[in-house]
């Protein structure tokens, strides 16, 4: 009985080594796992080497040089404002009207005095012919008067004359003598007399001139053809001279003022020194505007120089005091390459497709470029006509990574 306890868990022992002994044998075996490299499937683009220009997205503000600040010429009160603010006005348009009644008594005084100084000036010239025609009568009785003077002499040396006929006669020449010498006086003054009034009329003319045109201001007109930009005033406003009643501005002098980035600078101002002709545009309201570099600032700060830009098309979409985004052409680059953004990695790499493998290389940015699509200009030496540039943009992208184009 013992034995048969030892013996029975042996016998049961063998017969299961034995089964797996004969199923090991006689099992398939299983092949070795395959481990098969990731292929990315990607877009890519032939490089096309060109001469291209780069563009540059600048902002920048509506301004005006030029805008007219129009005054009341004198003391008014406004009958009527024509205008509104926003308004286009055309040249020579009424925009607003002053009572006339404030003018009209200054204007009529400036030509009374005028006309009264040219009448004396007339007079004058009348008392000058006068003077000279009584002169010579005046002469001629100094003449008698003094002969008879003489003749009383002759007469009281022969004692046949009075002594008192004598110095009648002295005092009647002495008297004569003194009213030749106060019109000589008087002819001789003429001519300061003459000018002393004609510096008046001068004086009275300006004077007229002046009140003619206060009271032909009196209804102020648009200069030029142009936007009103404020009205300051309205009916029944009181106004003192000087005071600001509207102001307006001309499209022809909007331009745009724009800050250019300092990596910038140095090439846009050669190529402005250069005569290149630099230029932007937008769309804008259904309409495109047009731009052209015309001067740098004088100054300049770390972050950049401004730009102003004349507006050569679309002005009237535009008003003051309006923020731009527009492109600015910049000078033309050659062996340019335009890719889309996302083919580039870290502002400066690429990557080009060649046998099967991604293969990164250094490029260098020349600037935004807008064909269909807004895409950025790059230029390497590594890129040459031909060349498939991977344009996918993978997260894990490395040289050597495996990749097939997609059509």
């Amino acid at each position: 009985m013992p034995a048969r306890k030892i013996i029975l868990p042996i016998a049961v022992l063998a017969v299961g080594v034995g089964t797996f002994a004969y199923l090991k044998s006689t099992a398939r075996e299983q092949p070795a796992a395959e481990i098969r490299e990731r292929i990315w499937r990607v877009e890519v683009q032939e490089v096309v080497p060109r001469t291209l220009t780069p563009t540059l997205t600048l902002y920048g503000q509506v301004e005006t040089p030029k805008r007219l600040k129009a005054a009341a010429p004198a003391a008014s009160i406004v009958n009527d404002v024509v205008v509104k603010e926003g308004d286009r006005v055309i040249k020579h348009q009424l925009l607003v009207r002053l009572d006339e009644r404030d003018f009209l008594p200054r204007l009529g005084q400036a030509r009374a005095e005028v006309e009264e100084l040219r009448a004396l000036i007339v007079s004058e010239d009348n008392r000058y012919q006068s003077d000279q025609q009584a002169l010579r009568h005046e002469e001629e009785l100094l003449a008698l008067a003094r002969a008879e003077v003489e003749r009383n002499k002759a007469l009281q040396k022969r004692k046949l004359g009075a002594e008192s006929a004598l110095d009648r006669a002295r005092q009647d020449a002495a008297r004569q003598a003194l009213t030749v010498t106060s019109r000589r006086y008087s002819i001789d003054d003429h001519r300061a007399r003459l000018e002393q009034l004609k510096a008046r009329l001068i004086r009275a003319e300006a004077q007229l001139q002046e009140a003619e045109l206060e009271y032909e201001r009196s209804s102020l007109r648009a200069p030029y053809d142009g936007i009103v930009a404020s009205v300051a005033v309205t009916a029944g406003d009181r106004v003192k001279q000087s005071d600001i009643l509207l102001q307006m501005y001309a499209l022809e002098d909007l331009e745009v003022r724009a800050r250019i980035p300092a990596p910038y600078q140095e090439e846009l101002l050669r190529a402005q020194s250069e005569g290149t002709r630099l230029t932007g545009s937008v769309e804008r309201g259904g309409g495109q505007i047009k731009l052209r570099l015309d001067r740098i600032s004088g100054q300049a700060s770390p972050s950049g120089v401004d730009g102003l830009f004349r507006i050569d098309q679309g002005a009237a979409l535009l008003r003051t005091g309006q923020v731009l985004r527009f492109q600015l052409q910049r000078p033309p680059q050659d062996n340019a390459v335009a890719v889309p953004y996302q083919a580039v990695y870290g502002g400066n790499r690429i990557y080009k497709l060649v046998e099967g493998r991604m293969e990164g290389i250094k490029v260098e940015p020349l600037g935004g470029y807008f064909d269909d699509e807004e895409k950025l200009l790059v230029r390497s030496e590594a890129l040459s006509a031909g060349d498939r540039i991977v344009i996918t943009h993978l997260p894990n992208a490395i040289s050597g990574l495996r990749a097939e184009a997609v059509p």
